[in-house]
């Protein structure tokens, strides 16, 4: 039968086997090398407040966060697309 995609959506070349980590959405463990991994900050302060810190010079540090969504979450969040046969093969010009 044949393959839909050569990498089989991993990224892990030939190194064996990957860790597993959980979907931030619904739970379910997934390849770490398979997960989709999106980075956001996150405001400790109310946006107002820091408005108004801002105006008199303070610095408001943001929390970096890690998310790892699994293939559905992420086709679900429109972190990735479903792309068709043809623009699956070609590798470069992805966007």
């Amino acid at each position: 039968m044949p393959l839909k995609r050569a990498s089989r959506g991993r990224t892990k070349g030939g190194k064996g086997s990957s860790g597993t980590v959980q979907c931030t959405n619904c739970g379910q463990t997934v390849p770490k090398d398979k997960a989709k991994k999106v980075t956001g900050r996150i405001n400790l302060v109310e946006h107002t407040l820091a408005k108004e810190l801002r105006a008199q010079g303070a610095y408001i540090a943001t929390s970096t966060v890690l998310k790892t969504y699994c293939i559905s979450c992420a086709i679900h969040f429109k972190i990735l697309k479903i792309r068709s046969a043809d623009s699956r093969r070609n590798r470069g010009k992805l966007r």
